[in-house]
């Protein structure tokens, strides 16, 4: 409940600061639920907006959503990598206790130095992407030193927290085809979204290469479903959009695939685009439906159910095809809560899209595909819209600004929840085995 109210307040006071006359270019108030949408939007590193970030705000505004984003995007990462830590511990020290062994506690310096390293490693990654960046818009865009700075550092930010907010009308469009934009935000993007922990053991094992060095399933799981989704997009993007005059098939062969690459990186979650979503083919929407749904890595700053969870239902799944009544991944066997963690995440989520799927489409006159991509796109964090969000009406933008919160605090504090509450029952009833299927 902690975290839900940290959230909450964070999101409280972004949405008082944005309402305010100085935060909008024209000295005007936003109002009330244009404030709360974005502030939301910010904190939950989403992307999603009902006006223009680039137009409607000033200077002071966009400093607020930038400070928002950041805050949201450490928060995110460290509470993971925190609740994660303290799990693994919680159920290490179970398993040691039965074999008479000790373990450390999670103390006040775990919790310092864990939060100290996601630091300097966002500082590092959104560092180098804003320099990158400065340089191309100051170089090839004739942007001043000093816009160009400011164009660098708020797309460094965004990106590495998987915000996907865009000082421009029409996010990235205007970049489609410069790899000196587009490779670095997906760089950060991919970055942000694998999560503290895969990096920390990343790095140890570039330190120790020379060592025996034995990946956690974690790593293991998150590094190939990430990879694997990245070419299944990529390809699916490509396959599906080659030929659109009003996406890819203007373009050449090699902006094709350069933009391919790009948008199957942001379903995983950052709200950027290099095509308008609005005008690709329904097959595509639904594809993007099912990556945004993934989304990225645990302990990171993506969304959706993610990618750990989709492995492991895959691997439960396998295990019952093969009659098995364990489920093993690599060397390793996962313990039973772990698969039951999962279904109930992943059901939970298919519960809250579909109802507010129904809710919107009896409320707005779009399509069902254009109110699914909207609803998952708004719980998994992604950003990502069809050019809709601002014609949902106020309850819409309200279900959508619930979906963002939920999507954002809810898989992580569930998951912990379940983790942490495991309890052995003194007794079993009698087994029985209902028809299924």
């Amino acid at each position: 409940m902690s975290v839900v109210l940290a959230f909450a307040a964070i999101i409280a006071v972004g949405t008082v600061l944005l309402a305010l006359p100085e935060a909008s270019a024209d000295s005007r108030s936003a109002g009330f639920v244009a404030a709360l949408f974005t502030s939301t939007s910010a904190v939950c590193v989403t992307g999603l907006v009902i006006v223009d970030t680039a137009g409607h705000w000033s200077a002071f505004g966009e400093l607020v959503v930038l400070a928002l984003i950041q805050v949201g995007g450490l928060g995110i990462m460290s509470l993971a990598t925190v609740l994660s830590l303290v799990v693994t511990r919680r159920l290490r020290l179970r398993m040691q206790l039965t074999a008479g062994a000790e373990t450390k506690s999670v103390t006040l310096g775990n919790v310092r130095q864990l939060v100290s390293g996601i630091v300097r490693v966002t500082v590092i990654f959104e560092g180098a992407l804003a320099l990158i960046l400065a340089l191309r818009f100051w170089g090839a865009y004739d942007a001043s030193a000093e816009r160009a700075a400011y164009l660098g550092v708020f797309h460094a930010v965004s990106a590495f927290n998987n915000a996907g907010f865009a000082l421009y009308s029409d996010s990235l469009e205007g970049f489609a085809t410069d790899p000196w934009i587009n490779i670095p935000i997906a760089v950060a993007v991919i970055a942000g979204g694998l999560g503290f922990p895969v990096w920390v053991e990343l790095w140890r094992h570039f330190r120790r290469r020379r060592e025996h060095h034995s990946w956690t399933v974690h790593t293991r799981i998150t590094l190939a479903t990430t990879a694997a989704l990245l070419v299944v997009g990529w390809a699916a993007f490509l396959l599906l959009e080659w030929g659109n005059p009003a996406t890819m098939g203007r373009l050449s062969v090699g902006d094709k695939i350069l933009t391919g690459f790009f948008q199957s990186v942001m379903p995983r979650t950052a709200g950027f685009n290099s095509l308008p979503f609005g005008e690709m083919n329904t097959q595509t929407l639904l594809v993007t439906d099912m990556l945004m749904f993934i989304g990225g890595s645990s302990a990171g700053t993506a969304g959706g159910i993610k990618v750990t969870t989709f492995a492991l239902l895959a691997f439960v799944i396998y295990a019952n095809i093969r009659g098995e009544t364990t489920v093993h991944v690599g060397n390793r066997r996962l313990a039973v809560g772990v698969a039951q963690q999962a279904i109930t995440v992943v059901l939970l989520a298919i519960g809250l899209v579909f109802s507010s799927t129904l809710a919107l489409m009896t409320l707005t006159p779009f399509t069902l595909d254009e109110i699914l991509f909207e609803a998952i796109s708004a719980f998994s964090t992604v950003g990502l819209s069809t050019g809709i969000t601002s014609h949902l009406g106020t309850t819409g933008e309200l279900i959508l600004v619930a979906l963002m919160f939920i999507g954002r605090v809810g898989p992580i504090t569930l998951a912990s929840a379940l983790a942490l509450r495991r309890h052995v029952r003194r007794f079993e009833l009698p087994e029985e085995r209902p028809i299924v299927g």
